[in-house]
C-alpha cells in the first residue's frame, strides 16, 4: 500500500527490481498536478523521462536495476526535498495526511523487499515489500484504527511484494465474502505495532 511517496522514493532507490519506479513516479506526480519537471532532470533524467511517457509498470519492473534519484537529477536537486514542487506534492499525496477510512479494511504487508534487491536499512523507512513501506503502512492502519474502523492487519514477514500475493489474493477473497455474507470483519487493531512518522516532509533549505 502507498502511503508516503517521499519515503517509497528512498526506499526503491538503487533497488535492483523496483527502482524504475523512480521515473514512473516523476512522470505520474507530474502529469497528474500539471506541473513542469524537467528543468530539475539530468539529461539522462530527461531522456528516461521522454521514453517512458507512455510504459506501464511492467515495463521498467527489472530494468533498471541500481538507478538511484540522484542519477536523474542535477546534482543540486540530488535530495528530493530539495525540490520544493515535489515536496509540495509528495505531502498532498501522502494518505497519513487524509481522513480515517469509512469501511473495514483488509490489509496484507510484505516486508522482505531484500527478496525483490531492495534494502531495508535506510534510516527512517526500515523494511518494506520492496517498493512499499511496511512501517508506513502500519501508521496509516493504527490511523484508521484510532477513528474506530475495523482493519484486518496482517504483515508477512518473510514475504516480498510478489510473493506475497499467492497468500494475500485468497485471504481477501474470503474476506470480502464474508462482509457480504454480513460476517462482522476481524480486528487486529489492539495488534498492530507503531510505525513511522508520516509528517509532512519539508523542503530542504
Amino acid at each position: 500500500m502507498l502511503v508516503d511517496p517521499a519515503h517509497n522514493l528512498t526506499y526503491v532507490d538503487g533497488s535492483r527490481v523496483w527502482a524504475g519506479i523512480i521515473p514512473m513516479s516523476i512522470i505520474g506526480i507530474a502529469r497528474g498536478f500539471h506541473i513542469n519537471i524537467t528543468p530539475y532532470l539530468s539529461s539522462y533524467g530527461r531522456q528516461l523521462y521522454a521514453a517512458l511517457q507512455k510504459a506501464s509498470i511492467i515495463n521498467v519492473l527489472g530494468a533498471y536495476p541500481g538507478l538511484t534519484f540522484a542519477q536523474l537529477v542535477k546534482p543540486q536537486y540530488a535530495n528530493p526535498a530539495s525540490i520544493p514542487i515535489l515536496v509540495k506534492v509528495e505531502n498532498k499525496l501522502n494518505t497519513g495526511s487524509r481522513g480515517p477510512a469509512t469501511i473495514p479494511m483488509f490489509i496484507g504487508q510484505g516486508a522482505n523487499g531484500t527478496l525483490e534487491g531492495t534494502p531495508g536499512n535506510k534510516p527512517g523507512i526500515g523494511p518494506g515489500d520492496g517498493v512499499m513501506v511496511a512501517g508506513d503502512v502500519r501508521t496509516l492502519a493504527r490511523h484508521f484504527c484510532h477513528s474506530g474502523t475495523a482493519v484486518d492487519y496482517t504483515q508477512h514477514n518473510a514475504l516480498s511484494h510478489v510473493t506475497t500475493f499467492p497468500v494475500w489474493a485468497p485471504a481477501v477473497l474470503a474476506w470480502l465474502n464474508g462482509l457480504f455474507a454480513g460476517t462482522q470483519s476481524p480486528n487486529d487493531c489492539s495488534q498492530i505495532p507503531p510505525g513511522n512518522s508520516l509528517a509532512p516532509v519539508h523542503p530542504a533549505g
